[in-house]
């Protein structure tokens, strides 16, 4: 791997701050519950909190890899399997969501449901079975709560920034001016590629020359769905500012940092040099399956899907291209979060 140094600057996290406004009680004197799921293309995630000062503190947390659009690329539906598997997953978070005492919640499903011709069918099947009521959203309110929930990560600086979250089924990103407390949204642009769409649709490769001829087609249908956005957006003031969140990004900076397991606390805040981050992506698109499946911090369970994931980085670099890349492992349930919190203020 590229050798860069790993103590690189970071950004602090949002520490809770100490905070004279009281907080929300519930009818047993506790401090209320409060709870985000985000069901992905790939990942069925939920937080659980409580408010702490001027933010919040992580009561509960789940995540687990359902892979609920597998297929989807080919099929336009949700398959049977994929159906059961993020089924059993959503049953652990209504147990989690009954054993807080959870006061309020909201859970969001994202591009997998959007495009399944039986998306909305599944959403009904989840609340008989789970009593989980997903929300489907549109595509802009999925990158506005992704903006809200990891903007406080981006670097010091005048000048719009660019945020980006690379999701299964599509990828998000948002121009926004930051000079305010609450960043202002000016542009915003949802490509349909997502870690699992991409894969399936131009992914996979034995040998190395299918590997690169699959990467290059990658990138490719990257930059072609880039293209309308990259047309609308303006030269970015020196030194451009960007942050990414999704696993590609985290999965890429443990990676980079040659972590042995994933550590949340080194990951959350990074600031990554953009050539070692597209030069990590570049190393393994070359591997084989087997090679990257080996990697701390990729295993089995991400060696598939990680080059599709560099693939769109790297199209993101061509796009915006910073010397610098901000790494977030926060997102649409922190903004979820917020706004809940915000609302019962």
């Amino acid at each position: 791997m590229v050798d860069f140094p790993a103590q690189l600057p970071r950004r602090q996290g949002d520490a809770p701050a100490r905070s004279a406004r009281p907080q929300p009680r519930t009818a047993r004197g506790g401090a209320r519950h409060y709870a985000a799921l985000d069901l992905g293309t790939n990942n069925c995630r939920l937080l659980i909190a409580r408010p702490h000062g001027d933010g919040f503190a992580v009561v509960d947390a789940f995540s687990r890899i359902v892979r609920l659009g597998e297929g989807l690329a080919h099929n336009g539906a949700l398959s049977d399997a994929a159906i059961e598997r993020t089924i059993a997953a959503l049953r652990v978070c209504a147990d989690k969501l009954r054993r807080r005492n959870v006061t309020l919640a909201r859970s969001v499903a994202t591009e997998a449901c959007r495009r399944a011709s039986n998306g909305t069918d599944f959403i009904a099947r989840v609340r008989a079975e789970t009593g989980i009521h997903l929300d489907i959203i549109s595509a802009e309110e999925e990158a506005r709560l992704a903006v809200l929930g990891c903007h406080a990560l981006l670097e010091p600086g005048t000048g719009p920034a660019l945020v980006f979250d690379i999701g299964g089924g599509s990828t998000e990103l948002v121009l926004i001016d930051a000079d305010t407390t609450v960043p202002v949204v000016r542009d915003w642009h949802s490509a349909p590629w997502g870690v699992v769409s991409l894969t399936e649709s131009a992914g996979g490769g034995a040998s190395a020359e299918e590997r690169a001829r699959a990467y290059k087609r990658m990138r490719a249908l990257v930059a072609e769905s880039f293209a309308p956005f990259a047309a609308r957006l303006p030269r970015p003031a020196p030194p451009p500012r960007l942050l990414g969140t999704s696993g590609t990004v985290t999965t890429l900076a443990s990676v980079h940092l040659g972590l042995e397991r994933y550590d949340r606390s080194q990951v959350d805040g990074l600031i990554a040099p953009a050539a070692a981050m597209r030069q990590i992506s570049q190393e393994l698109a070359a591997m084989s399956l087997g090679e990257r499946a080996q990697l701390p911090c990729i295993g089995r369970e991400r060696a598939d899907l990680v080059v599709a994931g560099c693939a769109i980085l790297e199209g993101i670099l061509d796009l915006w291209p910073a010397e610098r890349l901000g790494v977030a492992d926060r997102g649409i349930r922190e903004g979820i979060l917020r706004r809940l919190m915000e609302t019962e203020a």
